[in-house]
């Protein structure tokens, strides 16, 4: 099936403006506190205390301990701290889209779901839009904060897959206990890179709007969000599920610019334009295709 009911693809675009002003929160919560301990708290509350009311999910802990990494370690540590090292909130959003393809390529190459030729061109049309709302940033984040944030979006992709492999198991309960995997090593690596002294000042100075920032990714962008995205990628293809993340940048530029004061090139409304024209082409290109041929 190459195509979503009507409910769960607006579902996906609900969680898709959740996690374009994610990146927003991140940029200011990494204002204050050091960028992997930020990314530990986030998954550490996101599991506790939840975990002890709901029940670990009917798989096996290979694949919730590699999702939690591949998630909570690889993708939110190397983004957090690209953010952290100057990687715009707008252009972070951009790359992180990366996923989708990097996740139909590993789809396509581990478990042999082809994408269809309306998704193929949809995600081509919305890869030109990408381009050109990176296209005048390019600069502005640096090459290795540019860098950490594509190796963060070949990971978001891997954890795709791994929540593929889950199967239909309680995504509450997948999300959640994954959760439990990141917090410690994330602590572990901010206290070797961040040193002791910042991370206690950072624990014992935390102000409301650190506690805002952790509850918001938390639990919107974390639990819910994550939650029924890897439910959609249990039920449907990651061809038809993973280009609706395409629409995370124009919530993210649009963030950015009413909440942070970044500026956006023009060139960047007309990438947003087609990106949109690109997800609704892979959304809507079967029901196109049969009212085309109905007509003719």
């Amino acid at each position: 099936m190459l195509q979503m009911p009507l409910s769960h693809s607006l579902f996906a675009l609900l969680v898709t403006v959740i996690w374009g002003l994610s990146f927003v929160v991140i940029k200011l919560g990494v204002g204050t506190t050091p960028p992997l301990l930020l990314a530990a708290l986030r998954f550490l509350f996101a599991a506790i205390p939840a975990v002890f009311f709901v029940p670990r999910p009917k798989t096996s802990w290979t694949i919730i301990v590699a999702y939690g990494f591949f998630l909570g370690v690889a993708q939110f540590g190397l983004l957090f701290a690209a953010i952290a090292f100057g990687m715009p909130a707008s252009l972070a959003s951009v790359v992180m889209q990366a996923q989708v393809f990097f996740t139909i390529l590993f789809a396509a190459l581990l478990m042999n779901e082809r994408p269809g030729p309306h998704q193929i061109a949809g995600g081509l049309v919305a890869g030109l839009g990408l381009v050109l709302i990176a296209w005048p940033r390019m600069t502005g984040g640096g090459a290795g904060p540019f860098v950490m944030t594509v190796i963060a979006a070949a990971a978001w992709g891997v954890a795709n897959i791994v929540s593929k492999r889950a199967g239909r198991v309680d995504m509450l309960g997948f999300i959640v206990w994954s959760s439990l995997v990141a917090p410690l090593p994330l602590f572990g690596l901010s206290l070797w890179l961040d040193g002791p002294e910042a991370v206690i000042a950072a624990l014992t100075r935390m102000d409301g709007g650190t506690l805002a920032a952790v509850a918001y990714l938390a639990y919107p962008t974390t639990i819910f969000a994550f939650g029924i995205w890897a439910y959609l990628l249990s039920r449907h293809p990651a061809a038809t599920v993973t280009p609706f993340a395409l629409f995370v940048p124009v919530a993210g530029i649009l963030g950015s610019v009413l909440i942070l004061g970044e500026a956006v090139h023009p060139i960047e409304a007309v990438g947003g334009a087609v990106i949109v024209l690109g997800l609704a082409f892979n959304v809507f290109g079967p029901r196109l295709k049969k009212a085309v041929r109905k007509v003719l």
